[in-house]
């Protein structure tokens, strides 16, 4: 039999050691939380993805966020999908059957009104409701705000023509003049038609494929602007800023 000291001894020993045991838990709990949080920060402070020119928001967001960023972005593949093939064939009919333009608009006028005015009529022979034709009326402020829109972006193409031809700067000058050279040359290889319908093109798919493949084409887009930058750099160094009229500019 062991004594009341014995027992007494051992209950402490028992007691001592599970409140060890409590310490070197809670030590440890409160270590892995720490790590985890650690972690956490350090997740959180991952450098940001770099956008393309400096994009803050989504695409969508940029192109308006409505119907028209939703037909370019391809949202419904049905709707755009069917714009671009009436596109497509409306291309095909001017380029490649040699329609021209005031021909197709008075034939599809000519079909247009001729369902609608056989089906006016026809309509109650075969109990069937005539077609409903919208009134489209053109609003005051509608025009007005359309002129305004229009008036601005021609105020602004003149005063950037006049700025080019006064010979202050010389950077817009040789940037305008590349430019139009470049469409010259474009223009020359392409007719008109081709060319619009070209541009349509890859506005109306370059968006939806950027924003398929965002995070490959921003690291190549990023590596080709610092490209340019370096490029650029080299040729003020030789050649612009041994120009007198831009190196007055840099001093000023």
């Amino acid at each position: 039999m062991m004594s009341e000291g014995e027992e007494h001894g051992s209950l402490l020993e028992k007691i001592n050691d599970k409140i060890h045991d409590k310490i070197h838990d809670y030590k440890h709990s409160s270590s892995s939380s720490s790590s985890d949080s650690d972690d956490d920060k350090k997740k959180s402070k991952k450098p940001k993805k770099k956008k393309l020119f400096g994009r803050k928001h989504s695409l969508h967001r940029v192109l308006g966020a409505g119907k028209a960023a939703d037909l370019v972005l391809w949202r419904n593949k049905q709707t755009s999908g069917s714009i671009l093939a009436g596109v497509t064939v409306i291309w095909m009919l001017f380029e490649g059957i040699g329609y021209h333009l005031l021909t197709f608009i008075c034939h599809m006028l000519i079909v247009f009104l001729t369902v609608c005015f056989v089906w006016s009529n026809a309509a109650s022979f075969i109990n069937r409701s005539p077609p409903k034709f919208p009134e489209v009326i053109l609003s005051e402020v509608q025009c007005l705000k359309f002129a305004h829109i229009v008036r601005k972006e021609i105020n602004e193409a003149f005063y950037t023509l006049r700025n080019v031809a006064s010979g202050k700067d010389l950077k817009t000058y040789l940037t305008s003049v590349g430019v139009l050279w470049f469409i010259s040359i474009i223009g020359g290889c392409f007719s008109f038609l081709t060319l619009s319908y070209t541009i349509f093109l890859m506005a109306y798919t370059l968006p939806m494929l950027y924003e398929k493949y965002e995070d490959q084409v921003d690291v190549v887009g990023e590596k080709a602007l610092i490209e340019i930058k370096k490029q650029y750099a080299v040729l003020d160094e030789k050649l612009l800023s041994k120009i007198p009229m831009l190196s007055d500019k840099k001093q000023h």
